[in-house]
């Protein structure tokens, strides 16, 4: 618990990782307590102790960090509202695609056999090494003599995503 000092009296002040761990420990009826507290209304009765502790653990952490961006907002709220099926998934996957464009300047970072590897995003594709490669794919062949899908290797993708044929570690 930090102490913080305002206005000549000393207060208390919970990190979010307290008051998450703390939220762990509390029973379905502590959880619908903390939510009366958080949001000023009663639980939803639905509601299980997981999704409870996941609705009041997000809604602290993003009255402290910050919500979800205008943009994200504005997809979901036009996807929830208007369309279904096919229709949400395609814009919910364009979108997804949109935020993991990479921009030049951009540096990802992998751990690789205990060492860190650095690639920056150029315009004109991938350095590594004091080299410039034009897929992540031939960068992560690099670093490991194995065929692997570059933006998965880098975590740019589901570990779902089994579209193409890998090696591990």
């Amino acid at each position: 618990m930090q102490r913080k000092r305002r206005n000549g009296r000393a207060s208390t002040k919970t990190s979010v990782e307290d008051e998450i761990a703390h939220l762990r420990g509390l029973d379905l009826w502590g959880l619908r307590a903390r939510w009366q507290s958080v949001f000023q209304r009663p639980a939803p009765t639905h509601l299980t102790r997981h999704l409870l502790f996941a609705v009041i653990a997000y809604r602290l952490q993003a009255d402290r960090f910050g919500d979800l961006d205008h943009a994200t907002l504005q997809v979901l709220d036009r996807t929830g509202a208007k369309e279904a099926g096919p229709a949400m998934w395609a814009r919910l996957a364009s979108f997804d695609q949109k935020r993991t464009e990479l921009t030049p300047g951009t540096v990802l970072v992998r751990e690789w056999d205990r060492q860190s590897q650095r690639v920056m995003v150029m315009a004109d594709g991938f350095a590594w090494n004091g080299q410039t490669y034009d897929s992540l794919s031939k960068v992560a062949f690099a670093i490991t003599g194995t065929k692997w899908n570059g933006p998965r290797f880098f975590g740019l993708r589901d570990k779902g995503d089994q579209s193409t044929t890998e090696a591990r570690p």
